[in-house]
């Protein structure tokens, strides 16, 4: 049974992050795995307590806290779920990489790019959302579980990849799904009606509870996406993997949202 994963550290952020993934494994009949990737002892630090201090110091009972934490948020956001703690040795970003080849989703906090420390912990979601075997949620501000679920999609190519899992979402949340077409370029899409009629009611068909909507955007696209989501529950874009590890640096429309959207952003990979 594939789990919603949630890495955590000591950041409130990471705290809404395992409150939405909780959330989101009992919507799903999933169970959620907590993991606290553990550095230190790679990095040969001292783990226990220092000399003369409290024998509840030291880095490793500190991590222990963390976990134990974020542990007690997800069981009051959803106590009936079955939850799993990990303290893998290792970075954060590899830490759970590795679980997204099983995952059926990951979720991560991220402070944003104003706090100190949030370059780094939004780089983790960053490199995930390009480089994870599954989907990504990148939770940055309180999340609200009413408003539409808004899916940026630019090109056919990108609504075959982003159109199973914002359905699906939207019907679990029972939120309208707005598809926001924008051209790569920021032009509106060219197709003045969006998705081609067969498509859309293919997905209507297998969603019925789903009211959606279509708009077509102009401007930059992540500016106007962000404009779009501003009253979303969550936001879902595309990521294109190899074309987007340079967009890490150079910037792309994933990259942007990520950033400053905020509501939840799910980054949903799409192969071409």
């Amino acid at each position: 049974m594939s789990s919603v994963v949630v890495g955590v550290d000591d950041s409130e952020a990471s705290l809404r992050a395992v409150e939405w993934a909780a959330a989101e494994a009992e919507r799903r009949g999933r169970p959620l795995e907590i993991v606290h990737a553990f550095i230190w002892p790679l990095l040969k630090a001292p783990l226990g307590p220092a000399p003369g201090a409290p024998p509840e110091g030291g880095l490793r009972h500190a991590a222990e806290r963390v976990v134990a934490t974020a542990l007690d948020r997800a069981r009051a956001v959803a106590p009936g779920i079955e939850v799993t703690t990990d303290m893998p040795e290792g970075d954060p970003l590899n830490a759970l990489l590795r679980r997204s080849h099983q995952a059926g989703l990951l979720v991560v906090g991220s402070r944003g790019l104003g706090e100190v420390g949030g370059l780094l912990l939004s780089s983790v979601g960053a490199r995930l959302g390009v480089v994870a075997h599954c989907p990504v949620v990148v939770v940055r501000e309180p999340a609200t579980p009413r408003g539409p679920v808004v899916a940026g999609i630019a090109g056919h190519g990108e609504s075959e990849a982003l159109l199973p899992f914002a359905f699906a979402h939207a019907a679990r949340t029972g939120n309208d799904l707005v598809l926001a077409h924008v051209g790569p370029d920021g032009s509106a899409d060219p197709s003045p009606t969006g998705l081609p009629e067969e498509t859309l009611t293919k997905w209507q068909e297998l969603f019925p509870s789903v009211t959606t909507v279509q708009k077509s955007l102009t401007g930059h696209p992540g500016k106007a996406l962000m404009h779009a989501a501003s009253a979303a529950s969550l936001l879902v874009v595309g990521s294109h993997h190899r074309r987007e590890l340079s967009a890490l640096v150079h910037g792309s429309v994933s990259q942007a949202v990520l950033h400053h959207a905020t509501c939840p952003v799910a980054i949903v990979q799409v192969h071409r």
